[in-house]
């Protein structure tokens, strides 16, 4: 299906175990926790708000770990670690850039499983 989450589809119709309702579900919610941490980062970037970041990280990391997002994933380690070590300074506004261009990538591969 895609080249960056090949996995996704069947990892959802696993989870459904063929309850098409419960599939459409899943992905919305999915999509949603997608749409939500790219706003609420982006929001913690922009005011410079560290816990605000720490707490969607926080609770979006098993929905990213589950569903293998691992490019996502790895990202937002990446910033973790700019952040505890540099602060909003430095690499973090790079870091933002690759942030916004990887969920970007993710909300897309979960809309076109969307109906």
């Amino acid at each position: 299906m895609s080249n960056y989450y090949p996995e996704l589809n069947q990892r959802i119709l696993d989870m459904s175990d063929g309850d098409e309702e419960f599939r459409e579900e899943l992905t919305q919610a999915i999509y949603n926790g997608l749409v939500e941490l790219k706003k609420v980062y982006a929001e913690g970037t922009v005011e410079k708000d560290l816990v605000k970041i720490q707490q969607i990280r926080h609770k979006l990391k098993p929905t990213l770990s589950m569903f293998e997002f691992d490019l996502l994933t790895e990202t937002l380690q990446e910033g973790k670690e700019l952040l505890e070590t540099q602060g909003f300074d430095g690499k973090f506004a790079l870091h933002f850039e690759d942030f916004l261009e990887k969920v970007d990538l993710a909300i897309q591969e979960v809309k076109k499983l969307t109906k």
